[in-house]
């Protein structure tokens, strides 16, 4: 194969990850070689346990040659984990396995120039602790990018939240006109880089009807005149109220809607093409991206899980 492969995380081993990379694997004829890091143990009991049979080529991720890969075979770089059950209860005792499965991505990534990378869902709760607000900002201090941007995309409209996973209660405070004006960047960029497209892109309020009943207006003082600055750069317009952006005759407008913070964009989108979208982090050295859901504890071992974000996912890096 001469594509370049494709290096995938499988992060919380009791997560409905590996269900949906069986099934993604046997639903898509997938060019670039796929390289999975997760555990030989936690590997072959799912897959027993989800019924699925294929074979598996155990890798020296410090010595292997990217032009020998196939996908005739899971291309496993092996860490070990060693859980008695298929599936278990999420807790800390995957923290080591999980980081250490981050480490040699990272590792392959800088020494072995591989720029194609998706990464499972992980616990915020258990792994990330009170350290960073998400994976995003996990991954973007690992690579010290100041500049980072999550970007959740779709081929039809994608949404981007300037705040991440703050309390809503921190949000109004962490507004700014530089953090904004990053984001816009990155996004920019990408479109341009990856999609051949000028983006044209609509900023939401941070208030109700932009309006605010207190003496400081965030729309007023921040979102609305760097708008006006921006527009001599960008395709862009704002502050729409949030209530209304996402009808249908005015998204189809806009090719990104950027929010003030996590769920005003999030929801919706979520509503509107539920598993049919990605998260792709901006800002790195090279393509990250997740399916946009995570471990989903309730849903292990039923075999039902939808693999269709991570599916999307490969397709996008498959082509690059």
């Amino acid at each position: 194969m001469n594509c370049s492969p494709i290096l995938i995380v499988s992060g919380e081993p009791n997560s409905i990850f590996l269900e949906i990379f069986f099934k993604a694997i046997k639903i898509k004829k997938i060019k670039s070689p796929l390289i999975l890091i997760s555990s030989k143990n936690i590997l072959k009991k799912q897959m027993k346990k989800l019924k699925f049979n294929m074979k598996i080529n155990l890798l020296n991720y410090k010595n292997f040659n990217f032009d020998k890969l196939n996908n005739k075979s899971i291309n496993l770089v092996n860490v070990d984990f060693n859980q008695k059950k298929s599936f278990d209860k999420i807790s800390k005792k995957s923290n080591k396995f999980i980081d250490k499965s981050f480490h040699i991505a990272f590792e392959i990534i800088k020494k072995k120039k591989i720029y194609k990378f998706i990464n499972g869902p992980i616990s915020k709760k258990y792994f990330l602790g009170n350290k960073y607000l998400g994976i995003t900002e996990f991954i973007s201090k690992k690579f010290g990018s100041k500049e980072s941007c999550m970007l959740i995309f779709n081929k039809e409209l994608s949404v981007c939240p300037i705040t991440t996973h703050l309390p809503i209660k921190q949000v109004s405070k962490n507004i700014n006109k530089k953090s904004i004006m990053q984001k816009i960047a990155l996004i920019n960029n990408f479109y341009k880089t990856f999609l051949g497209v000028n983006p044209k892109i609509a900023v939401l309020g941070l208030n109700p009807h932009c309006e605010s009943i207190s003496n400081y207006n965030e729309d007023e003082k921040i979102i609305k005149p760097l708008i006006k600055n921006l527009k001599k750069k960008y395709k862009i317009s704002g502050p729409y109220s949030a209530d209304t952006m996402f009808i249908k005759n005015i998204r189809k407008k806009f090719n990104v809607i950027i929010g003030m913070y996590h769920d005003q964009v999030l929801t919706p989108i979520k509503t509107l093409y539920e598993y049919d979208a990605i998260n792709i982090t901006l800002g790195l050295p090279f393509i990250r991206i997740s399916p946009d859901h995570g471990p989903n504890e309730k849903m292990l071992g039923k075999n039902l899980s939808n693999p269709l974000s991570l599916i999307q996912a490969i397709k996008f890096l498959d082509k690059r």
